[in-house]
């Protein structure tokens, strides 16, 4: 079905072949805005794509682009807790590949375990910690299941993130995100053993679509706008609420990281 659909999009582009994919999580609709000659389709109006169930994601593709850079956009996306699928956001991603994507940049609401990284900060995730106990991968019968995670985030990727937000003045941590299945948020016991672990953040998604985005073989970065501090830390409980509420303050931060990422890859090669 994935054919299908790229069949559709490719009909509709007229010619423009985007080159980034990128995902964009709870509340990080913010870089949308930023898009130009945008190309907005819903994805209940795409074969076989997903349709998420957590508010806060608008669940549609946008088409457009970033400076002189044609890119696509998945507003929302289906997590694992939905339907105890990991492999759920693979139409899309495959997607993604059909129309020319090589490289996908990914996005999350996140809770921090540092504390120089508060609420409405940025996060480059360096790493991933897979504490989910599943994989996408599981059940594929060839031998390029197997894949490489050495170099899962693109080193390339990176150090343009990072001249990014030194050339806007704008924060960028750098650490490991460790993926819970979610929809529970952690107790403080998980989060200290989180950051025993080496983690410097937690969520409940983006790993999934490392793994399947490395077994297509795109090049992968991401990053997580830190909402809220680990449970425990404070001593406030949890809630998606606050995550909706403090994601655009960091995404505001990100989308200008993005932005520059992308359109000054225009700029440089114009």
């Amino acid at each position: 079905m994935s054919t299908t659909t790229t069949d559709l999009l490719i009909s509709r582009l007229g010619g423009v072949a985007p080159r980034y994919g990128i995902v964009l999580g709870s509340g990080l609709g913010t870089l949308v805005e930023t898009v130009r000659d945008p190309l907005r389709i819903p994805y209940s109006d795409l074969p076989s794509f997903p349709q998420s169930s957590v508010s806060g994601h608008a669940g549609e593709m946008v088409i457009g682009f970033l400076g002189a850079v044609p890119v696509v956009m998945l507003s929302g996306r289906v997590h694992y807790y939905e339907r105890g699928d990991a492999n759920a956001m693979r139409t899309p991603i495959e997607v993604l590949k059909g129309l020319g994507v090589t490289a996908l940049i990914l996005t999350n609401s996140a809770g921090s375990l540092r504390e120089d990284m508060p609420p409405g900060s940025v996060m480059r995730i360096a790493d991933h910690i897979n504490f989910s106990g599943t994989n996408p991968l599981i059940g594929l019968e060839s031998d390029d299941r197997f894949v490489g995670m050495t170099n899962a985030y693109d080193g390339d990727l990176a150090a343009r993130m990072e001249a990014a937000a030194a050339k806007l003045d704008i924060p960028l941590s750098s650490g490991v995100y460790m993926w819970f299945s979610g929809p529970s948020f952690e107790t403080p016991a998980e989060i200290r053993m989180a950051r025993v672990l080496g983690a410097d953040a937690v969520g409940m998604s983006t790993v999934p679509e490392v793994l399947i985005a490395r077994h297509l073989g795109l090049k992968v970065a991401a990053a997580s706008v830190i909402t809220n501090f680990g449970a425990g830390m404070t001593g406030a409980e949890l809630s998606h609420h606050e995550t909706k509420d403090m994601a655009p303050i960091g995404g505001k931060r990100l989308a200008a990281i993005l932005s520059e990422v992308i359109a000054g890859e225009g700029r440089d090669h114009a």
